[in-house]
């Protein structure tokens, strides 16, 4: 094929793969935004990743994460690393902007040779962190970073979709952010590789790392978590931190290499699509406006609403050919998996009219044994 004819996005990414940063830059846009033609860039991008390792930092509003990760860059920049860092900020409810003041706490760094930084926004995602913060990892993946960063809006326990784009997970405590249950709850706390105690000049941060590892204590591998004080006053345990990070770095066990990763993502993009589908069907036939105004006027609940849109939506899809068939399971769980059927079903449409039905499950085995027919 001639160059002539290639997509725009092909000469971009042929740019970003040189070194370009506003081709990089431009990139990304193009696949935040979803704009025209932001899958065939990932789908151009996938192959090309898969050699940088991610660190998700989180930890609660107030911990330190931008300082931290400030001084993580520029040691590791120091060291010959090439980094990329996804700042992400809350999205206003009412306005829907974000203020994006993380990239200011790292304006130091920004012009460090081999540190590219993007600011996000959640876009109202809950857990803190979007779709297109795990596309942009990849992104910067494929332009050859080294290491990757992502520091999360920091929202406390609820933290846990971090681990679901991340290689390794620092979790970011400090003294004074609550008392010793607070260290043994379900949640953030079970995530991390790394705990990092910051402002460790402060009283009571001894204390802490007591309370993290008697946690750790009740796991199974309490040695394989390391638990580390820093300060960026004082630069205490700065050092360790980045030894620790490449350490981490030369581990070839990654967790986005991962079966779960894989099934998490493939079910994330999947749901997206079909409420992006959903939707679109909604406000082009008028149906959500009446929909309001229904529940509005006592007439309908909106759960019966919900059935009649869904249903309406699957006999849509069928009859337009989208779903050749669909794969069938039997009653009960322990039978599930043995009695499934797999059929062809080439579009989008039919795998909507899948999940969607109630009696209808895709699997994890069964989203592999789809993509192979």
């Amino acid at each position: 094929m001639n160059n002539d004819r290639k997509p725009p996005f092909q000469k971009l990414i042929q740019e970003m793969r040189t070194g370009d940063v506003r081709a990089l830059a431009r990139i990304i846009s193009l696949v935040e935004d979803r704009q025209d033609g932001w899958k065939e860039i990932m789908k151009t991008v996938y192959p090309l990743a898969g050699r940088a390792t991610v660190f998700g930092i989180t930890g609660s509003p107030g911990a330190g994460k931008s300082t931290l990760t400030n001084e993580i860059a520029r040691r590791c920049a120091d060291k010959g690393f090439s980094l990329g860092i996804i700042a992400v900020d809350p999205t206003s409810p009412f306005s829907g902007g974000a203020i994006l003041g993380d990239r200011l706490r790292m304006r130091d760094i920004s012009k460090l040779p081999g540190v590219f930084i993007r600011s996000m926004a959640t876009r109202g995602m809950l857990g803190g962190l979007c779709q297109a913060a795990r596309d942009v990892a990849r992104i910067m993946d494929a332009a050859g970073k080294d290491i990757i960063i992502i520091e999360t809006v920091g929202v406390g326990q609820d933290e846990i979709e971090v681990v679901r784009a991340a290689d390794f997970v620092m979790l970011v405590c400090f003294p004074g952010q609550g008392d010793g249950i607070q260290a043994i709850k379900a949640g953030t706390m079970e995530i991390a590789d790394v705990f990092i105690v910051n402002k460790a000049d402060r009283d009571g941060a001894d204390e802490v790392v007591g309370e993290i590892m008697a946690m750790l204590e009740l796991g199974e591998h309490p040695s394989a978590t390391a638990v580390i004080k820093t300060s960026a006053v004082t630069r205490e345990g700065l050092d360790e931190l980045t030894l620790t990070i490449e350490r981490l770095v030369k581990n070839r066990v990654r967790r986005s290499r991962g079966r779960e990763f894989v099934h998490q993502e493939l079910l994330m993009l999947l749901e997206r699509e079909t409420c992006r589908m959903v939707r679109e069907k909604l406000v082009l036939d008028g149906n959500l406006d009446r929909a309001i105004e229904q529940v509005l006027a006592c007439e309908k609940d909106p759960y019966s609403l919900v059935d009649e849109i869904l249903t309406s939506f699957m006999s849509g899809a069928v009859g337009k050919g989208g779903a050749h068939a669909c794969a069938v399971h039997a009653a009960g769980s322990s039978a599930r998996r043995k009695d499934v059927r797999h059929y062809s079903m080439p579009s989008m449409q039919g795998i909507a009219c899948t999940i969607f039905s109630g009696t209808l499950a895709i699997l994890p085995d069964d989203i592999q044994d789809l993509n192979k027919e």
